[in-house]
């Protein structure tokens, strides 16, 4: 069911929220946080249907905050949707005028109470996302570096402004490349590290991450090194046995190669952004190996080294 207010208020969507709710049967909101989207026209279809194939697994009210333009007489348009394409209730609010400038109090009414929300900025984010009015009232803040003009300029910034409850999908998109090289580590003689390498294509916020992970963990100089992609192509350690290499050429398929072992074919995909947004709803709490990631980028200890084909 979509219902469409122009010229609206708070008071009227939520009356629309709590009408449709009746209509359909639920009393209840039976939401477990609330998903603010901050995005522009063009992005919000791509943005929403993402965060509503994530709601699948976290139920939540998604708001898409849409400024429009500035210069129009100051107006707020709402469009409420239940049932539509998942379970969770989803309200675009289109900001017109002075009303644009104040987006914090028109989301505030609309919030579930007392459950955590989680601001997500799918194109280019603010200076200092927890200084952001916005993002000051959220348990948590995800970016996207990827999205920035400069990807590795923007990955320094947000690293420079990081308050706890930040995190970045460029973090996200590495989940499966930690989880398998931490999985390679927990075996001697394997941990005996001496250096690190990531390969990846140019301007990769996610390669960067994940350099200052691992010399961040293994206490080792981790070089990152530019090739023609897609994403991430390899990680390469070195130890005193011989070289672990972990090279996914295609985006889909890894082989793990070991001395003295055969080479092993391994699942590591690129994942959508439904399954990025759900991953970050899993987690609320403050992320300290983040942290200490992107920490190093903001002194500098991870960059890209030279062109290599």
């Amino acid at each position: 069911m979509i219902i469409e207010l122009a010229n609206a208020d708070t008071r009227k969507i939520q009356a629309a929220l709590t009408t449709t709710r009746h209509r359909m049967g639920g009393v209840a909101t039976g939401k477990v946080l609330t998903l603010v989207i901050v995005t522009n026209e063009a992005a919000q279809y791509d943005a929403v249907r993402a965060s509503t194939q994530a709601a699948r697994e976290n139920p939540c009210r998604i708001l898409g905050v849409i400024p429009r333009d500035t210069a129009e007489e100051a107006r707020l348009d709402a469009e409420v949707r239940l049932g539509e394409t998942g379970p969770g209730e989803t309200v675009l609010l289109r900001l017109y005028g002075e009303v644009a400038e104040h987006a914090d109090s028109v989301v505030l009414p609309l919030l579930v109470p007392d459950t955590p929300v989680v601001i997500w900025w799918p194109g280019t984010p603010p200076e200092r996302p927890s200084g952001d009015p916005l993002g000051a009232m959220a348990q948590r803040r995800v970016t996207d570096a990827a999205s920035g003009l400069d990807p590795l300029d923007t990955l320094r910034r947000l690293a420079e402004a990081y308050s706890p409850g930040d995190t970045d999908l460029a973090w996200t998109r590495i989940t499966p490349w930690r989880s398998l090289l931490a999985a390679i580590l927990d075996r001697p003689p394997d941990t005996d590290i001496t250096a690190a390498e990531v390969k990846a294509e140019p301007n990769n916020p996610s390669a960067e991450l994940l350099g200052g992970w691992l010399a961040a963990r293994l206490s080792v100089p981790c070089e990152v090194r530019s090739t023609c992609g897609p994403g991430i192509t390899a990680v390469r350690l070195s130890t005193r046995f011989g070289q672990i290499a972990v090279t996914r050429p295609d985006g889909r398929v890894a082989t793990l190669s070991r001395p003295d072992q055969p080479d092993r074919q391994v699942a590591l995909h690129r994942r959508p952004t439904a399954e990025l947004i759900a991953e970050e709803l899993r987690h609320l709490d403050p992320d300290n190996a983040y942290k200490e990631a992107v920490t190093r980028c903001a002194k500098g200890e991870c960059g890209p080294d030279r062109m290599t084909f």
